[in-house]
């Protein structure tokens, strides 16, 4: 039930999920990343592309995990990636950046080669496409997630349900 006000008048309404299945729900082809990206490419993926997780999928295309900007900021809290200042192969004095202005004061970024199954969370909770859209609610209400997997009969990854395709389903009724 939703309650407002209208010129001062209270008045009650009711929200509708404007669904039927996770298939309604869901959106389509979502994107992935593979258990195999170093974590820089899959960042990358979550800023390009403006979400806050993606689905990580196994060489056959079947999801394994969730990776989430909590995971890759977890992961930079616990480690920093920098190379030293005393490096010995060359000299921060004698290196110029464009315009000649000195290198002094910056540092070299250390690239990571940790792959994203290292950092994901490797739970992979998930709906079939015809399961009914108040079930798949309740789903994520129950597992306190904010994205739900649709796998085909076959387990392979064809939709997610967010908490965001949640919201955009319901209506006042």
């Amino acid at each position: 039930m939703v309650k407002s006000t209208i010129r001062g008048r209270a008045t009650t309404r009711s929200l509708v999920l404007d669904a039927s299945t996770a298939r309604d729900l869901m959106t389509s082809s979502p994107i992935t990343v593979s258990e195999d990206q170093v974590i820089g490419e899959a960042v990358a993926v979550l800023v390009d592309q403006g979400v806050s997780a993606v689905p990580v999928v196994d060489a056959s295309g079947r999801p394994v995990g969730v990776l989430s900007r909590a995971d890759v900021v977890r992961r930079d809290r616990e480690e920093a990636g920098f190379c030293p200042t005393g490096a010995d192969y060359f000299d921060v004095a004698k290196l110029e950046l464009p315009g000649g202005e000195s290198a002094r004061g910056f540092q070299l970024e250390r690239i990571d080669g940790t792959p994203v199954s290292a950092i994901m969370t490797p739970d992979v909770f998930s709906v079939g496409p015809e399961v009914p859209a108040d079930i798949v609610v309740q789903k994520m209400l129950d597992l306190g997630v904010h994205r739900l997997f649709v796998l085909d009969a076959g387990g392979a990854l064809i939709g997610v349900v967010s908490a965001l395709d949640v919201l955009r389903a319901l209506r006042v009724g």
